[in-house]
C-alpha cells in the first residue's frame, strides 16, 4: 500500500511542477508584454489604446465577423486574440484615418496580426462567404516566403 501512495505523489509533483512550469510560461510572456519599450509604452499598453481609439469605428456586422474569425482560438485565450487582432486594425485605421472599419482593414489586419497557421481559416471563411481577397494575395505570400 505504502508503495502505490509513493508513486501517486511522485505522478502527482510531475503533474503539478508540469502545470506550474505551463503557467510560469503564459504569466512570463504577459510579464514581457507589459515591460515598456523605447516609447514608454509597452505592447499591451499600445493594444489597449488602438482598441480604445477605434472603438466607436466599429460596426455590429464587422465585429460579428470579427468574432467569427476568432473562433478557433481556444476559448481561454480568444479574448487575447480578439483584442490582439482589434488592435492591428485599429492601428491600420488609425494611421489611414478611416472613418469605419472596412471589410479591406479586417481583413488586412487580421494578416498581419496573426500566425500563418490561422490564415488558412481565414481563406476558408472568406470563400464561404463569398469575399473576395484577391488584393490581399501579397500579404499571404509574403508570409509563404518569410516562413520557409
Amino acid at each position: 500500500m505504502s508503495t502505490t501512495v509513493g508513486i501517486l505523489l511522485i505522478i502527482w509533483s510531475f503533474i503539478m511542477v508540469g502545470l506550474l512550469a505551463i503557467g510560469g510560461y503564459f504569466m512570463f510572456r504577459k510579464f514581457l508584454k507589459k515591460l515598456p519599450k523605447e516609447d514608454g509604452k509597452s505592447i499591451i499598453d499600445w493594444e489597449e489604446y488602438y482598441v480604445y481609439e477605434t472603438i466607436d469605428l466599429w460596426s455590429e456586422e464587422k465585429k460579428a465577423l470579427l468574432n467569427e474569425l476568432v473562433e478557433p482560438v481556444p476559448e481561454l485565450f480568444r479574448d487575447v486574440a480578439k483584442q490582439k487582432i482589434g488592435a492591428k486594425i485599429g492601428q491600420l485605421a488609425l494611421e489611414r484615418k478611416a472613418k469605419s472599419i472596412t471589410m479591406d482593414l479586417l481583413i488586412e489586419g487580421y494578416i498581419l496580426a496573426t500566425p500563418k497557421r490561422d490564415h488558412k481559416f481565414l481563406i476558408k471563411r472568406l470563400n464561404e462567404k463569398d469575399i473576395d481577397f484577391s488584393q490581399y494575395e501579397h500579404l499571404l505570400e509574403r508570409e509563404k516566403e518569410s516562413g520557409s
